[in-house]
């Protein structure tokens, strides 16, 4: 067993080669690491891969995964704790770094996003991974970020990709009707001659790809009713969406309760992992 388990690390760190220059790697209990992948020019551009330890069985569904921050904070790194527990259930899962204010304003982080994505449908079978079956998430900024990915086709487009291909989105209290406008920066980085051009709202076309939605009723950072205009939306356009509430939950709350290793199980865990396990 030891001895697979060292072919299998040994495999990722080749793979990690083939793909791009990575700073570290490492091997856990549920979970082999590349870190610091290159997937674009720009200091930012780099993304850290987390397989899972076992190989066995068909390819895996693969996540990208875009932690929040305002569009203007945040390192891959504090995704490391979603990104262990889906690795822990069997998920490829990718967590991309991205261009953010004042360093980049709407759109540049999205053209980052789209272009981390064509990274993994490229590499995505060399870490075990399944290039049909991607799927795009994200927390706060970074479930906004995903949702645009999901609806508006110019960023995959022009990474030669399609929204179609995704196998679907989940947003984490995510700001999808209306971007939040009590942080003086928002003027800045989503400039007002292209607000309406930023809300994921306004690109529905019936040709979305799966949805799970999922909010906290206390969330006080972003109006959870963002989450329940949009799924009305895509119900009216006959798109697949699933709403999630969960009672008392914050802003916070909600990716830390996914990332929660002791405790009660997560529902949100379970949510996620079911959706994809359908999808």
């Amino acid at each position: 067993m030891r001895a697979l388990a060292r072919r299998g690390f040994i495999s990722l760190t080749l793979a990690a080669c083939v793909a791009g220059v990575f700073a570290s790697r490492a091997r856990e209990n549920d979970e082999e690491r590349a870190d610091g992948i290159v997937y674009g020019e720009a200091r930012r551009e780099r993304l850290d891969v987390y397989a899972p330890a076992s190989r066995s069985g068909a390819d895996r569904p693969v996540v990208v995964y875009f932690y929040g921050g305002g569009w203007q904070s945040g390192h891959r790194s504090d995704a490391r704790g979603v990104a262990q527990a889906l690795a822990a259930r069997g998920i490829l899962t990718i967590t991309p770094d991205y261009r953010i204010y004042p360093e980049a304003v709407f759109p540049g982080f999205l053209d980052d996003a789209a272009a981390a994505v064509r990274w993994t449908r490229d590499h995505a079978r060399e870490f075990g991974g399944d290039p049909k079956r991607i799927f795009v998430m994200g927390h706060s900024s970074g479930a906004h970020i995903a949702a645009m990915l999901a609806t508006d086709p110019r960023y995959l487009a022009a990474q030669g990709m399609a929204k179609t291909s995704l196998a679907g989105m989940i947003g984490l209290a995510g700001p999808y009707a209306a971007i939040p406008t009590s942080d003086p920066h928002m003027d800045e980085i989503f400039p007002a001659a292209l607000r309406q051009q930023a809300l994921p709202i306004q690109f529905l076309s019936g040709n979305e790809p799966p949805m799970l939605l999922a909010a906290g009723t206390a969330d006080t950072d972003v109006d959870p009713r963002n989450s329940d205009r949009f799924a009305a939306a895509l119900r009216a356009h006959h798109d697949v969406v699933e709403l999630k509430r969960y009672a008392g939950f914050g802003h916070d709350t909600i990716v830390k309760s996914l990332a929660a290793t002791q405790g009660t199980p997560s529902p949100v865990l379970a949510d996620v992992t079911a959706f994809i396990a359908a999808h």
